[in-house]
């Protein structure tokens, strides 16, 4: 027989269980309880909010460094664009939500670390009803940065082509929690030895990675990136590209297959790494196979950028 228990009983069993990964759960906010916690085993998710059982949810990753978030206002207006894609409507205003995330990040009490924004339908059931849920939900978690050696950048990655299609167009530039394409790739992208997967459309032209967009510098030395109608535009990529527009000529258009195995660079970008080379996709090499100038121009300015106009707390 299973033991019932009561509140408190239960609560103390949740306090001395050991949670894997709460070294790094550094702080935590939940709307409905309107406090920021700072005890990892109480980094709970109501079981009934359909952002759980549904995927019927929203969310945005940011980071900060040195105490400054990054592109802290980008964020919040893509995923504005998220909650009004899907037809939430959050639980507070979003000048609230800045303020709550700024809150969460100097409660954490480090310098560097990543924070974590989570917008859902709400508790009150598990159906796919909407009408179940009286309240959108919000969670916002502070935690730490991984920290990667410099060697990271400076040797470059290994990239090959996932089985796992692109999303649908009308689902791929939405950033929904539904992210089990993503986890798919990254799987598989384990399992085979490889740094990083990328994912292509029904036309075979390239998409993205699974949490990062990737561009290409081809023979011309033109900065080539793909149409994003597969694909999420990142926060990180319209800045990248904002901040490098007087250096390199780019354009959006469709990329095949064949074009990464002819470019001068190959390149990722996203959240936590900013700009990273890619130098061999399905083991076969990229140019010369070290990371390239556009690679290294386009970290530079974001890290700068960061220096200059993060928000800080």
């Amino acid at each position: 027989m299973v033991k019932i228990v009561d509140a408190k009983e239960y609560v103390e069993k949740i306090l001395s269980q050991h949670r894997p990964g709460e070294e790094n759960y550094l702080a935590f906010y939940e709307h409905r309880l309107g406090v920021i916690c700072k005890e990892p085993k109480l980094l709970l998710i109501p079981l009934d909010d359909h952002l759980v059982h549904r995927g019927d949810g929203v969310f945005e990753t940011l980071k900060f460094v040195h105490r400054k978030i990054y592109l802290l206002d980008a964020h919040l207006e893509r995923m504005a664009k998220s909650c009004k894609a899907i037809f939430i409507n959050p639980p507070c205003s979003f000048d609230q939500i800045k303020d709550l995330i700024i809150e969460v990040a100097r409660a954490s009490g480090v310098d560097n670390g990543i924070l974590s924004l989570f917008i859902g339908r709400g508790p009150g059931g598990f159906t796919t009803d909407f009408r179940e849920c009286p309240q959108s939900s919000l969670y916002i978690v502070a935690r730490r940065l991984p920290e990667k050696p410099e060697s990271f950048w400076e040797k470059g990655v290994t990239a090959f082509k996932s089985k796992t299609p692109a999303k649908q167009c009308y689902m791929a530039r939405i950033k929904t929690v539904d992210y089990l394409p993503n986890v798919l790739m990254k799987m598989e992208a384990i399992e085979k030895g490889y740094d990083f997967p990328l994912c292509f459309d029904e036309q075979g032209f390239l998409a993205e990675g699974a949490t990062e967009n990737v561009v290409i510098v081809n023979e011309k030395g033109t900065l080539v990136i793909p149409e994003m109608n597969n694909a999420l535009p990142g926060t990180t990529l319209m800045r990248a590209l904002d901040l490098i527009k007087n250096e390199v000529d780019f354009v959006f258009r469709p990329i095949k297959e064949e074009e990464i195995y002819e470019a001068r660079e190959v390149i990722l970008l996203g959240t936590t790494i900013d700009a990273l080379s890619i130098v061999r996709y399905n083991d076969k090499p990229i140019h010369d196979v070290r990371p390239g100038p556009v690679s290294k121009r386009l970290r530079e300015l974001l890290q700068k950028d960061l220096w200059e106009n993060g928000v800080e707390f």
